[in-house]
């Protein structure tokens, strides 16, 4: 029986409010779509800190010091452009062990190392494109064309929500500027209850972080009256409109819109806060955004993404030229919030079933480009680079996958990413191959006809 059925059959459904709220709100909010986890999660939700423009493996967490043999000899092979570049160019950086765990970390990411225990390195990553955009777009949506949903609107999709006042799925970004821009966090051709919610992080005042949250005239009384009224109406049309998607979709984003107004002003005042827990993130806009997320999953939000851009530029980890310094100060940033986002996480009871991962679309080349700079950078790599994962079910303290000696291609254990795709799922839940949406005629997934769990890195 649809929803709509029951609500019919229940004298027209209003009876049913009080039932509802016995029921808990998973079933009020849930949707005919939703369909919950295929067998127990390890993990009820996401954050995804994405560092644009992808972070370089052999100086974060692959170290490669047979590169220092090599250093300035051409390359050979298909992946190597040619007249480029000046060879081979090995990571300026320290490594040592940190942990129980042994696990090698650039001295450019020592937060990040104190933590280490609680984390998975994969350094066997490997994607189809070393281009920006399409690598973009299969991260996020597992198609190298802006025409599919992306992941958090897929786990939405598969699991529905946890609360009743704020949007499942978050997108926090300090820029409006984004190379591909909102079809990273599309829904595409799932109803539009699963699209994202974005949100513009440059100016953390509350008040100007989500447009037209108040209604500067009538009372949030009088404007449930109106929702109500409104609301029934659309009850009335749907009626006549079985199963319409665009419709539900509508009418479940009013309502979200309006017991936003309840939640969203302290959910996203991250002044709130105590000054040490804003202290230990960093005042930086990535920072507070970490911030910001962790207050979201708090509050019940499914996917949180958090984008690493600024205004003067959309990819900063794209360090093309002046790669040694670049990388230093990006990871000032990108290492403390990421590493007080875990830890703050554990010390809330938060990380078992929070899943965190850190990483980019692809990593660097282990050679050099711009051979008459001195200060030569690292073009795009996508055969091998890094991602770190933590919480949510994955084995902290391991490291999956190898690369070979000059981190050119993947050794051993490749982990493409489908085959991240299906273990994100898989942590959540849910079956990648059973997770599916028919549109056009055929069944569409987010892994395609790809995708393996990569068992060995779950606890």
């Amino acid at each position: 029986m649809t929803r709509r059925d029951m609500l019919r059959r229940m004298c027209g459904g209003f009876g049913m409010v009080g039932l509802a709220g016995l029921l808990g709100p998973q079933m009020l909010f849930a949707t005919n779509s939703a369909r919950g986890p295929h067998f127990t999660p390890k993990a009820k939700r996401v954050i995804f800190l994405f560092l644009n423009g992808g972070p370089c493996h052999i100086d974060t967490f692959d170290p490669k010091p047979k590169l220092q043999e090599v250093e300035g000899q051409q390359p050979t092979g298909e992946l190597y452009k040619k007249n480029k570049g000046s060879g081979f160019m090995p990571s300026p950086l320290k490594f040592e062990k940190y942990g129980q765990s042994g696990i090698e970390v650039s001295e450019t990411l020592p937060h990040l190392a104190k933590i280490i225990d609680d984390c998975c390195v994969i350094r066997s990553m490997k994607t189809d494109v070393p281009n920006h955009e399409p690598a973009l777009l299969q991260m996020h949506t597992g198609n190298l064309q802006p025409i599919r949903p992306s992941i958090g609107s897929w786990a939405l999709y598969g699991l529905g929500t946890e609360n009743e006042n704020l949007p499942g799925y978050v997108v926090l970004r300090p820029s409006p500027k984004i190379v591909v821009g909102p079809a990273l966090w599309s829904n595409s051709f799932l109803p539009a209850e699963f699209q994202a919610t974005s949100v513009i992080t440059a100016d953390m005042k509350v008040e100007n972080l989500i447009a037209n949250i108040h209604n500067p005239r009538i009372t949030p009384e009088r404007q449930r009256e109106q929702l109500d009224l409104v609301q029934a109406l659309n009850r009335r049309h749907a009626a006549r409109r079985e199963n319409d998607p665009e419709l539900e979709g509508q009418i479940k984003t009013m309502e979200t819109a309006f017991q936003m107004q309840k939640k969203a002003m302290d959910t996203f005042d991250i002044s709130r806060e105590p000054e040490h827990v804003r202290e230990k993130y960093g005042d930086t806009k990535f920072a507070k955004s970490c911030l910001l997320a962790r207050r979201l999953v708090e509050a019940g939000v499914r996917f949180v993404t958090v984008y690493y851009t600024s205004d003067s530029n959309n990819q900063p980890w794209d360090t093309h030229s002046d790669h040694d310094e670049g990388h230093r100060k990006l990871c000032v940033d990108g290492d403390q919030a990421a590493a007080a986002l875990i830890s703050d996480l554990k010390e809330r009871g938060l990380l078992d079933d929070t899943l965190v991962i850190w990483g980019g679309e692809f990593g660097r080349t282990p050679y050099a480009e711009n051979r008459e700079k001195q200060k030569v950078g690292r073009d795009h790599h996508h055969t091998a680079f890094s991602m770190l994962v933590a919480g949510g079910g994955i084995k902290g303290g391991t490291v999956y996958g190898t690369t070979d000696e000059f981190g050119m291609n993947v050794a051993e254990n490749p982990v493409h990413v489908h085959d991240f795709h299906a273990t994100i799922l898989h942590l959540l839940g849910i079956d990648h191959e059973r997770l599916t949406y028919r549109y056009a005629g055929r069944d569409f997934r987010l892994t395609d006809v790809h995708g393996n769990v990569v068992k060995e890195i779950i606890a």
